[in-house]
């Protein structure tokens, strides 16, 4: 347990944006899931959808510092490999 003013209000700040990143990362993480599984069983309109919607989370999170941003700039270029492939 923190003992300072400033490490309490930090110890505050903290928990609270860990929330928030979790939020955050937790979306990604149901985004790409539903995008693998729309890589087997979906449409070339529902994959693109998906897909487009997935990069959209990448970046929200990499803006807000969950990920960094050569992350989230990895997992879009493996995603798009993955479509590529199922769709040649």
């Amino acid at each position: 347990m923190p003992n300072l003013k400033g490490a309490k209000k930090r110890m505050r700040s903290s928990l609270r944006k860990r929330e928030q990143n979790k939020g955050v990362s937790s979306k990604v993480k149901t985004l790409r899931r539903e995008a693998m599984e729309t890589l087997e069983s979906g449409t070339d309109e529902k994959r693109d959808e998906v897909y487009r919607a997935y990069c959209s989370a990448l970046d929200r999170a990499a803006k807000k510092g969950v990920i960094k941003k050569n992350t989230a700039s990895r997992r879009k270029r493996r995603m798009a490999e993955r479509i590529r492939r199922v769709g040649a």
